[in-house]
């Protein structure tokens, strides 16, 4: 059924409990996994500038995909710098590209104002996904 995952992960880090889910899935079904993180990024008047520490987003990337190999899931990781793009709109992409079937993300709980002002990548994500997606929230966020 799910062949082809694609988990995108954040700079906070893949939680457990999502790895855990991919994980299940993966084994279950066969699957790859391909993990994805985007390196965020914000426009200033005269030049790029990359939020996250110099290998920051590469450990994130990593250690993802490492929780996962160690498992025994196949699992893959791309890391995309994508400057003047929407983030969901990247993982959108990524996901049409790789011919994902299952799109995984772990969402952030914010307060009603901040959700209503900024809804969020997974929401976005999820309301214009072409593939079913699944929310997999951290408990510890509650």
């Amino acid at each position: 059924m799910f062949q082809r995952i694609l988990l995108a992960v954040d700079p906070s880090a893949a939680p457990a409990r999502t790895l855990e889910t991919v994980a299940a899935l993966a084994k279950g079904f066969d699957s790859v996994v391909h993990v994805l993180h985007i390196e965020p990024t914000l426009l200033s008047a005269t030049s790029m500038v990359t939020v996250e520490e110099d290998g920051d987003a590469q450990r994130v990337l990593q250690e993802a995909v490492d929780a996962l190999l160690s498992v025994g899931v196949r699992a893959e990781g791309e890391l995309l710098g994508e400057a003047g793009t929407e983030i969901p709109t990247a993982i959108s992409a990524v996901a049409a590209r790789l011919g994902s079937d299952l799109l995984v993300l772990s969402p952030h709980h914010h307060g009603i104002l901040s959700a209503w002002l900024n809804p969020g990548v997974s929401n976005a994500v999820s309301r214009s996904a072409r593939i079913p997606v699944l929310l997999v929230p951290d408990i510890r966020e509650r």
